[in-house]
């Protein structure tokens, strides 16, 4: 490129850019606005004592700004005042499907399309819907999309039946994620087991339908990964204390010791108090599995039991109950605690999920409810960062003893 092409080349590229910009902008735009006014359109047979329509528009959202790969793309989204009540009583609302609340910006293509599927949005608006969000939608016709949601069940089916033959699991975490559906009156339940690896590297092991608090249906799946080639048991397994998965964990894996998560123990606690004491209540709970020293958590729980037996027994027992379970992970590199005393990595990963399949908009069949699932976590898992400490989990595997977090000398 010679000098007057470069100094062309560097004036245009900003207006180029503006310019895909705002048509991106005036896509997304009339996209909503139709959207707003076909859902108008569908529902103008409702109306009130008064003879006036239950379902009309209300001016527009204050504007949002999208990151697409354009930059930001602002856009005002038309608000609808929907006056209708659901069999509940409750009020029904309406939700935009191209723009939920909460997306900020646009995704990858291989998270997206799963992501508008679990969302509700039907084949035939994949087109519209990905070219509103800064993808080229072309090639993508209702029978292509149904083909994709094929390879990704296909894709799915293949996870579920590979081998685990030499794979060795330092840490194994495991929760019961529910989802809603839209062909099933019921909310399967996903189980879900993850775990790092001998270097560090956190891995989805298995995603299988069952039921949370079924010790049968965990011991199921933790058979199916040991058939597999998951022979070497895990050191160490976090999760909450209602899943049936620890009553399948000894028969399975006897050997591995047991955390309980302390979200969960922290929620559980705290529903027992009466408001007025939960904020001073979580203060000490966080005083506990916080501490440097299993000696000063011990203390932590001795004065958390004192403040609260006489008048919240209930509160007192459900933290008491798991005390050894709860602090396991002293036992362990300090630099892995911030990793092992909760179930996040699960957690954290699924809340995004559950979000997308709020009510009868959610997936359309377990199977296609699984298969979504497993694609975005598939996506989410490239961006897990490691263990803090990797260097550590050679010494974990071989058994040296760690108290307080710190090897103890030989």
């Amino acid at each position: 490129m010679n000098s007057n092409a470069f100094q062309l080349h560097l004036a245009t590229a900003p207006v180029l850019d503006d310019i895909l910009r705002d048509g991106a902008r005036r896509a997304l735009q009339t996209a909503v606005e139709r959207e707003v006014d076909d859902y108008i359109q569908r529902h103008c047979q409702y109306v009130g004592a008064d003879g006036h329509r239950l379902v009309v528009r209300n001016g527009h959202h204050p504007a949002r700004k999208i990151q697409s790969g354009n930059g930001p793309i602002e856009v005002h989204q038309p608000r609808v005042n929907d006056q209708r009540l659901d069999e509940q009583g409750n009020r029904i609302r309406f939700t935009s499907k191209i723009l939920p609340p909460y997306l900020r910006k646009t995704k990858a293509i291989e998270e997206l399309a799963p992501w508008l599927y679990l969302k509700g949005i039907s084949t035939s608006d994949f087109p519209e819907a990905l070219g509103c969000l800064g993808h080229d939608g072309s090639g993508l016709s209702p029978t292509n999309i149904v083909r994709m949601k094929d390879l990704w069940q296909g894709e799915y089916e293949n996870f579920s039946r590979r081998s685990l033959e030499g794979k060795r699991y330092v840490y194994l975490w495991a929760d019961g994620i529910y989802f809603n559906i839209r062909l099933t009156d019921d909310r399967p339940c996903v189980l879900v087991l993850m775990g790092a690896t001998e270097d560090g590297t956190k891995e989805l092991i298995a995603m299988v339908d069952g039921q949370r608090e079924s010790a049968q249906s965990w011991f199921e799946l933790l058979l199916d990964v040991k058939s597999r080639g998951l022979v070497d048991a895990p050191m160490l397994a976090t999760g909450d204390g209602a899943l049936g998965f620890w009553k399948a964990l000894r028969q399975v894996y006897p050997s591995t010791k047991h955390q309980r998560c302390w979200v969960h123990k922290t929620v559980n606690v705290l529903d027992k108090l009466p408001r007025g004491q939960q904020v001073s209540g979580k203060k000490m709970l966080h005083e506990i599995w916080m501490a440097a020293t299993k000696n000063d958590a011990l203390k932590a729980f001795d004065k958390f039991a004192a403040t609260y037996q006489a008048k919240y027994p209930k509160a007192v027992e459900c933290l008491l109950k798991d005390k050894e379970e709860l602090l396991a992970f002293y036992d362990f590199p300090a630099e892995h605690w911030q990793h092992l005393r909760t179930s996040n990595p699960i957690e954290s990963t699924f809340a995004t999920v559950r979000l997308r399949t709020y009510k009868t908009k959610g997936a359309g069949s377990r199977m296609a409810c699984l298969a979504m699932a497993f694609k975005l976590v598939e996506s989410a898992q490239t961006h897990w960062r490691k263990l803090n400490g990797c260097v550590l989990l050679p010494e974990v595997i071989a058994g040296v003893i760690f108290k307080d977090g710190t090897k103890l000398a030989a």
